[in-house]
């Protein structure tokens, strides 16, 4: 029974994440009511997200949604952000990442109203440098707690220019090397617990590629619609969990 509730949570935890991001503060929230220790729940979500990531990046890869030139773009930065967030992980508490990660989901939003992305009208994009910092910050914050990470992603992505489905390739390529190089950490630490991981990964492999055929499905004004209303909700629950 435990077992299959695991992957029920992996399911649902990713089908979202992938979709609008945040899809940790479904799972994890879960893992620590059935009795999971924060460090573990933190290595099992990262290892999950290592196989459901990219999983769905390599189904974006092949329908062309994005080159392996773009992604190994990020590699530094978020191999270089995940390890260092996993080592710092003990540095900070957990109230200490959730007041962040509500400053920087409230930042986010407002800037998707306030400024419009770019759009790549001809199909042609390039990552600038100025959003290099961003996104080691990002894979920085992914590796020590990651609630509102592929969020954060997607956002960034989009105001430099890329479409919708790009962004979510580009957010799934990024998670991937990240969560990887976090897992790591967390796995010679001895917090990883296989006899969680693994049916919580099974489950989040399921959503991620149900969550990429969904994508294609759906237009570009359900898929914003969908990215804020979870960026809300998201926010909504992590200042719960300030005040009580």
């Amino acid at each position: 029974m435990t077992e299959i509730l695991l992957i029920l949570i992996g399911f649902c935890a990713s089908f979202i994440g992938t979709l609008a991001g945040s899809g940790g503060l479904i799972g994890m929230p879960s893992l620590l009511l059935i009795g999971i220790p924060i460090h573990s729940v933190i290595a099992t979500a990262k290892f999950s997200n290592v196989f459901s990531s990219f999983s769905s990046f390599y189904i974006l890869l092949k329908q062309k949604e994005l080159s392996w030139r773009d992604a190994a773009t990020l590699i530094p930065f978020a191999l270089g952000g995940g390890m260092a967030g996993g080592l710092l992980a003990n540095s900070f508490s957990e109230k200490t990442m959730t007041v962040l990660a509500v400053f920087l989901l409230s930042g986010a939003l407002a800037m998707n109203f306030l400024k419009k992305p770019k759009g790549d009208s001809e199909g042609i994009w390039k990552l600038e440098k100025k959003a290099y910092p961003t996104l080691f910050g990002i894979s920085v914050y992914d590796g020590m707690f990651g609630p509102g990470q592929s969020t954060l992603l997607m956002y960034a992505f989009l105001h430099q220019g890329a479409s919708y489905l790009k962004a979510l390739a580009l957010t799934r390529a990024q998670t991937f090397i990240s969560c990887a190089a976090a897992f790591a950490t967390y796995l010679f630490a001895g917090n990883f617990k296989w006899e969680i991981a693994i049916y919580y990964a099974l489950g989040g492999i399921f959503g991620a590629q149900f969550a990429v055929r969904v994508a294609r499905r759906l237009s570009k004004e359900h898929l914003k619609v969908i990215l804020h209303l979870v960026t809300v909700a998201l926010i909504v629950q992590l200042l719960i969990r300030l005040w009580y």
